[in-house]
This record gives C-alpha cells, sequence and structure tokens, in this order.
C-alpha cells in the first residue's frame, strides 16, 4: 500500500508539489476548508482533477499534506539538536517570523474547527500531521532524557506537545493577540522547561 503511494506521488516534481501545496494553502485561507473544492485547486495550479486525485486521493489528503509540507525550515523538529532542550524549543520556533505564525495561527483554527466535522480531515491530519509531529517531539525529549536534562519518569513529557500548542492557540484566544516569537520563548522558559524539569536558563 505504501508502495503504490510512494509510485503515485514519484510522478510529480518537488518543485511542483511545492507549488500546488502553497496554492492548497492560499485557498484555504480564502475560502476556508469547507468551501475549497478539488475543481477550485485544479484551476488555480493548471491541473487537471484527475490528476490531483491520483496522486492525493482526496481533498483532506491534500490539505493535511500541505500543512505538513509547508511548515517552516525544511526540516522536522526532530532533526534540530542544539545540544539543550531549550536550545531545541527555541530553534523551533526561530523558524517562523511573526508574520508567519499570524498566518499559521489564523489557517490553524479555520482547520480545527473543520476537523470537527470532518472526520476524513481528522484521520488525514492524525496520519500526515499529528502523529508525525509527535514522533518528532518523543526524539527530542529522548534526547533531552539521555542528556541528564530530563527524567525519563517526568508525566509532563506526555503532554508537550499539548503544551506547545497549547500556548501557540490561547494566545490568540485568551490574549486577542497573533503568536509572536517573543511571546512563545518566555512562554517556553516560563512554562514548558520548567514542567519538564528541564534547565531555562
Amino acid at each position: 500500500m505504501a508502495e503504490a503511494a510512494t509510485a503515485r506521488r514519484s510522478r510529480i516534481t518537488p518543485e511542483r508539489e511545492a507549488e500546488l501545496y502553497g496554492a492548497v494553502l492560499d485557498l484555504l485561507r480564502e475560502v476556508g476548508y469547507d468551501a475549497l473544492t478539488m475543481d477550485a485547486v485544479a484551476a488555480r495550479t493548471k491541473s487537471s482533477k484527475a490528476t490531483l486525485y491520483r496522486q492525493w486521493g482526496g481533498k483532506a489528503e491534500l490539505v493535511a499534506k500541505a500543512v505538513r509540507h509547508t511548515k517552516p525550515g525544511g526540516i522536522g523538529l526532530g532533526d534540530i539538536d542544539t545540544g539543550s532542550l531549550k536550545g531545541d524549543l527555541h530553534a523551533l520556533t526561530l523558524r517562523s517570523d511573526d508574520c508567519e505564525m499570524e498566518q499559521n495561527s489564523a489557517l490553524m483554527r479555520g482547520l480545527a474547527m473543520a476537523v470537527h466535522s470532518n472526520p476524513d480531515l481528522l484521520a488525514a491530519f492524525r496520519e500526515h500531521l499529528i502523529e508525525p509531529e509527535l514522533a518528532e517531539f518523543r526524539r527530542v525529549v529522548q534526547r533531552a532524557i539521555d542528556r541528564g536534562e530530563v527524567r525519563a519518569d517526568n508525566p509532563a513529557i506526555d503532554y508537550m506537545m499539548h503544551m506547545m500548542l497549547g500556548g501557540f492557540a490561547a494566545r490568540t484566544l485568551i490574549d486577542e493577540l497573533p503568536p509572536t516569537q517573543e511571546f512563545l520563548l518566555s512562554y517556553i522558559d516560563a512554562v514548558v522547561l520548567p514542567a519538564l524539569g528541564a534547565p531555562s536558563d
């Protein structure tokens, strides 16, 4: 199954794939998930709808892969290794500037609402975004454990991704302000690192 999926995607160049993903996110920001259609993506990207379905299977997978692919920095969190947990989390935060964070925050708020009423989108997000992100956070935490920064039995480890996403999302909900580098860096130092028992200085 995985080999078949790889084969069907091998016909498109990385440059073309990136172009398609960018167009999908632009459309999402313009009309939202529910109003987004494969016809609109095909028209915007000058591709056939048949090609889109052959490459991605459907709207949910295309959207989830677009969000995953266009995460800033081009590398996963698990590939960041600064030598400390604080350094790793700060490096992750600094990959997006404040403008990108504001755009991503608005996009994710809209998608979060869509996920609740679209089981296919939820399944695609779990497969292509949530599970890979969880795996990367586990790699980062395991390195911190191996360095002696975090105790392996600290119960906060299981909630690290919740904490990171919570700070990002709650900034707008509670403070009515977009997330910024300054806010997230201070949040990591004041909340995430102490919860994990890791050095914050």
